[in-house]
């Protein structure tokens, strides 16, 4: 059974729930996550409820810094999730990060992600230049398939861009490179 796994990249207090440091399109990102999370958790449980094996897990990304790096240092108020995995649900991880790609700071994921069956990766989170694409190459890299979801991830107005530009450039740098990208609204679990 080919599997897909759900990366939430770094949508963290600091980037996406203070009003003084979120990033402009916060809000959306929150909603975006909360109903893209909605729908995928409903999936596995009703595969769960029909005694299936759900052929879709969630990895929650996480990244922390060392206060000489910055202001994600764990246990902080910047560090803490928006959308944290579900207690004793092993079809959730939470993987934690200190570069921009998951793949090169868990140098074991690609590999465990695949013994579970997995081939497919769809991302979204924050932010879209850094480490969303850092995330999507570095699985690109380790041959998933990967697709991304638009609208469901942005970063910040950036020299003299706007999030939005950033958001499309991204978009189109790594479908050049065989990513799928789709509004998040219609990918179906």
């Amino acid at each position: 059974m080919t599997r897909t796994a759900l990366f939430v990249i770094d949508i963290q207090g600091e980037l996406a729930q203070d009003p003084k440091t979120e990033i402009p399109h916060a809000k959306r990102i929150r909603e975006a996550g909360d109903a893209i999370l909605t729908k995928a958790r409903e999936a596995i449980d009703k595969a769960r409820a029909n005694g299936q094996h759900s052929d879709l897990e969630i990895v929650i990304v996480q990244h922390e810094e060392k206060p000489e790096e910055g202001t994600m240092i764990r246990g902080s108020k910047s560090w803490e999730l928006v959308f944290a995995p579900r207690e004793g649900d092993d079809t959730e991880i939470l993987v934690s990060k200190d570069v921009s790609d998951t793949f090169e700071s868990n140098p074991q994921l690609a590999s465990q992600l695949k013994a579970r069956g997995v081939e497919n990766i769809v991302a979204f989170g924050i932010q879209s230049e850094y480490c969303v694409r850092s995330t999507c190459n570095g699985a690109l890299a380790a041959g998933f398939k990967v697709t991304l979801l638009q609208g469901a991830h942005s970063t910040y107005d950036v020299d003299g861009k706007k999030a939005e530009e950033i958001e499309t450039e991204v978009g189109q740098e790594l479908k050049e490179k065989g990513t799928d990208i789709i509004p998040w609204a219609s990918w179906q679990p």
